[in-house]
């Protein structure tokens, strides 16, 4: 028996490689931007809905490419219905979750660049879980047209999209990279560079080739440790990436970009909220144009430690601000649905859909 051929996604296609497609077939090469357009600004999902588009071109992108790129199997909101997490399937059948959050002014998109996580960060589901594989720069950007999508209905759009979901968004640097270009091209989605962040748990190595390209998404590094024997325990990646070689590449990248470093620290009651390691980490920090958010941890199934309570929270950031580091608590969103930071575990539901 043949083995069946799996279609190429159309997101993973960039615009001179659906030139290439389209013209391949006889078509003008205006039949691609045509397409490109359909497909970021008017969000379509199917050759079906491409009514400006010849029934024989229709027809051909039906058979050579695939649209459904991310099957949504479930979908939970919140209690207070501000946040909304999707579980998707993969083709594969390996799966992700993505997370639609709002505020007043804000649609924020916290989306995955893997399947799993090769980094093992002990307090994160997602870290718990293991790799699976790296997404595709058509999965990434899929997830995004979904939101996009879903807000076009309610006449909303999204404002920020940060890759802070499942995976390391560095360990999948080129797919990662490439959907980020692909959402920002000026004729199709014209996503904003600078409304992207992405967060890494201290790849240094690519930290300095973020920096050295001039890429102009915004940059977290997830630090929550003062010292390398604490860090280690918490993210085995510590052990090849210390804690100053991490920040050594962001004193790099802050000195070639000149732009404002992130560093994410969860708040865990008597692991790192103490007074003496808000002194340490103010410190570290000395200098370095930066700004740290705090945000107390959010409940994983194996992993023990509790959330630092608010009064620890407070007094951890008047610390930071009275070095002057600026300091930020972050809201916790989602956690009923197991949204919030770190809560993020795709479980495999297989389904017949891309059989």
């Amino acid at each position: 028996m043949a083995a069946v051929r799996l279609q190429s996604s159309i997101y993973d296609l960039d615009l001179p490689e659906l030139t290439d497609w389209v013209t391949g077939w006889g078509e003008p090469a205006y039949r691609a931007r045509q397409i490109w357009e359909g497909l970021y600004r008017h969000f379509y999902r199917s050759p079906e809905e491409f009514t400006s588009l010849p029934r024989s071109l229709r027809a051909r992108l039906a058979e050579h490419l695939r649209f459904e790129t991310l099957l949504p199997l479930k979908q939970l909101a919140s209690s207070d219905g501000q946040t909304i997490k999707t579980l998707f399937q993969l083709h594969d059948d390996k799966a992700i979750e993505a997370v639609l959050m709002k505020y007043e002014r804000r649609r924020t998109l916290c989306i995955s660049t893997q399947a799993g996580c090769a980094m093992g960060c002990v307090f994160c589901a997602t870290g718990q879980m293991g790799f699976k594989r790296h997404l595709s720069s058509g999965e990434i950007v899929a997830q995004v047209m979904y939101y996009a999508r879903l807000l076009h209905q309610q006449n909303e759009r999204v404002t920020n999209v940060v890759l802070m979901g499942m995976g390391e968004p560095f360990h999948n640097y080129e797919n990662t990279m490439a959907a980020i270009d692909r959402l920002n091209h000026p004729e199709g989605y014209n996503f904003g560079a600078r409304r992207f962040t992405l967060s890494t748990v201290g790849l240094a190595p690519l930290i300095r080739r973020f920096a050295d390209e001039g890429r102009q998404a915004n940059l977290a590094v997830s630090l929550h440790a003062v010292d390398d024997e604490t860090r280690s325990q918490m993210m085995p990646i510590n052990r090849k990436y210390p804690i100053a070689e991490v920040l050594d590449a962001c004193r790099y990248y802050v000195a070639k970009t000149h732009r404002r470093i992130s560093f994410e620290w969860a708040l865990i009651h008597g692991v790192n909220d103490t007074p003496e390691t808000a002194h340490k980490l103010a410190q570290l920090l000395k200098g370095l144009l930066c700004h740290v958010n705090a945000i107390p941890l959010n409940p994983t199934p194996n992993y023990r430690g509790r959330a630092a309570d608010r009064q620890r929270a407070e007094r951890f950031k008047n610390i930071l601000e009275g070095a002057g580091i600026p300091c930020t608590i972050r809201m916790r969103r989602g956690i009923d649905i197991a949204a919030g930071c770190g809560q993020l575990a795709g479980q495999m539901i297989p389904s017949p859909a891309f059989a």
